[in-house]
C-alpha cells in the first residue's frame, strides 16, 4: 500500500509530518513522492495567514485529482486548516474523506484506515495531545540537517494571531526527552539541530524553576561540537541575558538571533498586544550585539496593521534603518473575521500595504548586499546541502538559516554533501553569497 504526504507551513508543522510518516511506516505503509501511484493522500496543512489557506486549499483541491485519474481511495486532510475552519471545512471540501485537527495527529494510522471509530472531522482539544516522546519514529526530509520541537502551543495572545487557538496552550517538553532526541539525532549524523517552537525563548517558564532555555541549549552543545545548533522564533519579551550570553558562549551554537519583532511603534506594538516598546527594542538589539558582536540578527514585521499611520510606519522604516539587520522579512498584515485585531478601527487599504512592504524590502535589499560584502575575502565554514548541476554545490553558513534566508553558492567538482567545508568567499548579492574551496 503506498501513501504520498504534502506538508505545508512552518518547520514545526514538517516536525508533526516527520512523526506521522513514522507511524505509517511502522504500520506497513509504504511512501512514495508520486501522488498518481498513491492509495492514501494526506496534506499537512497551514492557515495561519489567508495565504496560507489558500496554498491548503489548492493543494488538496490538485490533489484530489487523483481519486479519480490515479489510485488514490482515501484523501486525509490534517492540521491546521481542519482545525481553523472545523465542521464548516467538510461542507466546502466534500473530496475529502476525513479532516484530523492539531489534537488529533496520533490518530494519523486510524484516519488512513478508515476505522469507523473516528468522525469525518475529528478535533479532540490539542491541549490533551500527549507531547511528543523522545523515541518517536521520523522520517525525516534531510539526513543532515533537522528541526526539534522544545515545545508545543504558545501563551501570548496577539491579536493578529490565531496559534493559540489553533495549537493550544505554551507546554514545553520535557528537559531529558529533548536531549535524548538530539543525542539520537547526532548519532544518525546530523550536522545541524535547529531548535523551534512557537515561541522558543519561553521554554521551561511553565516547568521546574531549575529548567530554562540556556541549561537546554548547554546540554544540547555539548553533545557534539561538531554538530551546529541553531535557535529559531525568539520573542522580545521572553529572551533574556542568559540565553544571550549562552549563544555567545559556545562557539557550536550558531550565534544567530531570530526575533520577529511584528512592528517599532509603540501604539502599534499595544494594538497588537505586544508588551514591549521601541525603546526596549534598541536595548535589546544593543545588549545583543555588544553580548556577541559577530551575531547575526534576523527579524520580521508587519506592515498595514490596522491603524497604522504613515507616521508609525516611517517609525519602523527608521528602525530597520538603525539596526541594519542581516536578515528582515516583512508580511502584509492578513485580516479574518476571527482575529481580534480585525474588530480594530481604520483598517489599511491593501494598495498602501503593499507599497509599505515594497519600500521596506527595497531598503533591506540595500542593506542585506552590505552586510554580505563584508564576507568577500574571508573563509567561511559552509553546510554543503544539493548539486543542482555539475560543477556547482549549494551550502549554507552558519547565518544563513534553511528556507527563510540566502545560501551559498560554491563552485567546485566534487564535494560531499551533508558536510563542513571551508569556503573563501569570492562574491556577495543582495541575499547569496558565493565561493570556492580553500
Amino acid at each position: 500500500m503506498k501513501l504520498h504526504l504534502v506538508s505545508l507551513g512552518c518547520a514545526k508543522n514538517l516536525i508533526d509530518s516527520e512523526i506521522m510518516l513514522g507511524c505509517l511506516v511502522d504500520a506497513g505503509w509504504a511512501l512514495t513522492d508520486n501522488p498518481s501511484e498513491a492509495e492514501i493522500i494526506i496534506v499537512n496543512t497551514c492557515s495561519f495567514i489567508e495565504a496560507a489557506v489558500n496554498e491548503s486549499i489548492d493543494t488538496i483541491l490538485e490533489l484530489a485529482k487523483f481519486k479519480t485519474s490515479g489510485f488514490c481511495r482515501h484523501l486525509v486532510i490534517t492540521g491546521c486548516l481542519p482545525e481553523r475552519f472545523r465542521e464548516e471545512i467538510v461542507r466546502s471540501l466534500p473530496e475529502v474523506d476525513i479532516f484530523l485537527g492539531t489534537g488529533a495527529f496520533d490518530r494519523i494510522v486510524q484516519a488512513v484506515k478508515g476505522s469507523p471509530g473516528l468522525s469525518k472531522c475529528f478535533l479532540p482539544n490539542p491541549d490533551l495531545l500527549p507531547m511528543q516522546h523522545r523515541d518517536a519514529h521520523r522520517v525525516r526530509i534531510s539526513s543532515h540537517m533537522a528541526y526539534i520541537k522544545i515545545a508545543e502551543g504558545c501563551g501570548k495572545h496577539c491579536t493578529y494571531c490565531i496559534i493559540p487557538k489553533l495549537r493550544g496552550k505554551y507546554r514545553s517538553r520535557n528537559h531529558e526527552d529533548i536531549i535524548a532526541e538530539a543525542r539520537c539525532l547526532v548519532l544518525s549524523g546530523v550536522k545541524e539541530l535547529i531548535i523551534v517552537a512557537q515561541d522558543t525563548t519561553s521554554y521551561g517558564n511553565d516547568l521546574n524553576k531549575s529548567v530554562d532555555l540556556s541549561g537546554l541549549l548547554e546540554s544540547i552543545s555539548d553533545i557534539s561540537k561538531d554538530v551546529w545548533v541553531r535557535l529559531l522564533y525568539g520573542h522580545p519579551e521572553s529572551i533574556d541575558e542568559s540565553v544571550i550570553k549562552t549563544i555567545a558562549k559556545h562557539d557550536n551554537i550558531c550565534s544567530y538571533f531570530d526575533i520577529p519583532i511584528q512592528h517599532v511603534s509603540s501604539s502599534v506594538l499595544k494594538r497588537m498586544g505586544r508588551k514591549y516598546t521601541r525603546d526596549d527594542l534598541y536595548r535589546l538589539f544593543e545588549k545583543i550585539r555588544k553580548t556577541a558582536p559577530d551575531c547575526v540578527l534576523r527579524t520580521t514585521a508587519i506592515v498595514g496593521f490596522p491603524g497604522e499611520t504613515d507616521e508609525e510606519f516611517q517609525q519602523l522604516f527608521d528602525f530597520v534603518e538603525d539596526i541594519c539587520f542581516d536578515h528582515f522579512g516583512v508580511f502584509i498584515y492578513s485580516d479574518s473575521e476571527d482575529l481580534l485585531s480585525h474588530r480594530l478601527s481604520s483598517h489599511v487599504p491593501k494598495n498602501t500595504a503593499k507599497k509599505r512592504h515594497d519600500w521596506l524590502m527595497s531598503r533591506q535589499a540595500d542593506i542585506s548586499l552590505k552586510n554580505n560584502q563584508k564576507y568577500i575575502g574571508r573563509v567561511l565554514r559552509v553546510l554543503m546541502e544539493e548539486k543542482p548541476k555539475n560543477n556547482l554545490f549549494i551550502g549554507r553558513t552558519c547565518f544563513q538559516a534553511p528556507e527563510v534566508d540566502g545560501i551559498t553558492y560554491i563552485n567546485s567538482n566534487q564535494l560531499q554533501l551533508g558536510r563542513f567545508v571551508d569556503i573563501k568567499i569570492t562574491d556577495a548579492f543582495e541575499y547569496d553569497l558565493a565561493g570556492k574551496t580553500v
